[in-house]
């Protein structure tokens, strides 16, 4: 079965606030097995404009990332980081290949 990831770009807007988002997901991440591959970090954009934030989690598959990110424990963290951020966030299906 293919994984599952979330992908997101993320411009902080409140960086105080943005750690207490932090803090808020790691229960949900927890226990659906979120697993962070990038994390912020060094990037530089070659083509469109992209927030200065990168960040993608990997999930044992789609379904599970779908879960998490709809569970009650994360949407209780998603309220504080887009009161703390602007983000674009996508879910996808890892290649099985």
């Amino acid at each position: 079965m293919p994984k599952g990831y979330w992908i997101a770009h993320v411009d902080v807007t409140d960086p105080k606030r943005f750690e207490e988002y932090r803090a808020a997901n790691a229960a949900a991440l927890r226990k659906y097995g979120g697993k962070f591959l990038v994390r912020g970090g060094q990037s530089e954009p070659r083509k469109g404009k992209l927030a200065p934030r990168h960040i993608v989690l990997e999930f044992e598959s789609y379904a599970v990332a779908k879960a998490c990110y709809d569970s009650p424990e994360y949407q209780a963290a998603a309220r504080i980081r887009d009161a703390a951020s602007n983000s674009d966030i996508v879910i996808v299906e890892g290649y099985e290949g």
